[in-house]
């Protein structure tokens, strides 16, 4: 059965086609500004041209947003597309993860269910380097440890470069040496070592309060770029928080 699954989020909005329990095509459209009903609902119809999807051969879709203002818009075009109703799954979305807060984000609920379905028997973390950089752990029986979030490494990048003067915009790449001799790589170096050390930090801090070695995966736009600068993160995957909004409403 194909559905498509959207996560709804503060940056981007990612689409996964899937086909079972397959992720074939993905694609992302920016989140901001806010748009209506009838702008994403040409944009999906463009992108759907694009990547050859009739949305008469789509059984279901799945949504999981952390932003209100646009949940309502999205249900409305997937309406005028498909003539069916999405499937909204939330924290209160039942599966195997107890998610004890009644604060947590969609997001991070799903990163927990996906990495509790796909890596049994083990503690995992969960980084997702979003809007937000987020940790998250969670135990081999489904419960929830915990969760950290920090600021975002592009919202802190982008809040850099707006307060000063003389600070130019970068490209987040890692930088020949750690010490940098012109602004450029002075500031990729800051960028890229300094959130590596966070991510590295909170690790072995989560590690040592949860008495395990916990497997790690990380997931979120710039994922890819510190997935291969420590061996401490185990895996990389970007479609990681997609999978696991499939696993909460395949079954609804």
């Amino acid at each position: 059965m194909n559905s498509i699954v959207i996560n709804v989020g503060n940056s981007n909005i990612r689409f996964g086609l899937f086909d079972d329990d397959n992720c074939d095509i993905s694609w992302i459209i920016n989140t901001k500004p806010y748009r209506t009903a009838d702008e994403l609902h040409g944009q999906m119809l463009i992108l759907y041209q694009t990547y050859k999807i009739n949305p008469q051969d789509i059984k279901k879709i799945i949504v999981g947003s952390v932003v209100p203002q646009l949940t309502r818009e999205i249900t409305s075009a997937i309406r005028k597309i498909h003539g069916i109703m999405p499937v909204m799954v939330d924290r209160t979305t039942p599966s195997e993860v107890v998610a004890k807060s009644k604060q947590m984000g969609t997001d991070i609920y799903a990163n927990l269910v996906a990495a509790h379905n796909m890596y049994p028997g083990r503690k995992k973390i969960i980084l997702d380097f979003g809007t937000a950089l987020t940790a998250s752990c969670v135990a081999e029986d489904g419960e929830t440890m915990g969760v950290i979030i920090a600021p975002g490494i592009i919202t802190s990048l982008n809040s850099l470069i707006s307060q000063t003067a003389q600070l130019p915009e970068i490209e987040l790449v890692k930088p020949k040496s750690v010490l940098g001799l012109d602004t450029v790589t002075c500031m990729q170096s800051g960028m890229v070592y300094g959130f590596l050390g966070m991510v590295e930090g909170f690790i072995d801090r989560i590690n040592d309060e949860v008495q395990d070695d916990c497997f790690v995966i990380a997931t979120g736009g710039v994922s890819h770029v510190y997935k291969p600068l420590t061996e401490k993160i185990h895996i990389a995957d970007r479609l990681h928080t997609l999978k696991g909004l499939y696993f909460l409403g395949k079954d609804l």
